[in-house]
């Protein structure tokens, strides 16, 4: 069973001016991934202290394998949550991201001005997502199979790696 909190940062959301679309759309998208469940959601402002804040508690805790964000990843002056994220990752774990853009480049040029990073700190893995429902389906659909696989690594539950058949003889 994975553990997951969703975290959207967005200035008018958390004022209660517009309705959480995206962080539906991580629940709505979750279907696709068997055996998780939400410990925790909340809707924060576009402030990079209270990001880092709420991202290292919740990582911290231990309650969560890992933890969704929406919002905040583009080139606006609001937008500071791949900063937040940076400062208190352990490790950077790029891959996440160069898929999510290089799949939804595919679908739309705007991909490439998503700023969102992924990656662990302690015992759990955060992936920014765009704060766009749309967006965020889509790059869901790009990470959500290899997260598990992902989780059980940090977790130490895999310690080894073998390559599918390829039918070699």
């Amino acid at each position: 069973m994975f553990r997951l909190g969703i975290l959207t940062i967005s200035d008018k959301a958390s004022r209660g001016e517009r309705h959480d679309m995206s962080g539906q759309a991580i629940r709505d998208s979750l279907s696709l991934l068997v055996d998780s469940y939400i410990v925790k959601y909340e809707v924060i402002p576009d402030e990079r202290d209270v990001i880092a804040g709420k991202l290292a508690g919740w990582a911290d805790e231990g309650s969560m394998d890992f933890i969704l964000t929406t919002g905040g990843t583009g080139l606006s002056q609001r937008d500071v949550t791949p900063e937040a994220t940076m400062s208190i990752l352990d490790k950077v774990v790029p891959g996440f991201t160069e898929a999510m853009r290089a799949k939804t480049f595919s679908l739309t040029p705007m991909a490439m001005l998503s700023r969102a990073v992924a990656g662990i700190r302690g015992k759990c893995l955060i992936i920014n997502l765009p704060g766009s429902p749309e967006a965020v389906r889509q790059c869901l659909s790009v990470v959500l199979p290899i997260i598990p696989h992902a989780v059980e690594i940090i977790q130490g539950e895999v310690t080894e790696h073998l390559a599918p058949d390829i039918g070699e003889d």
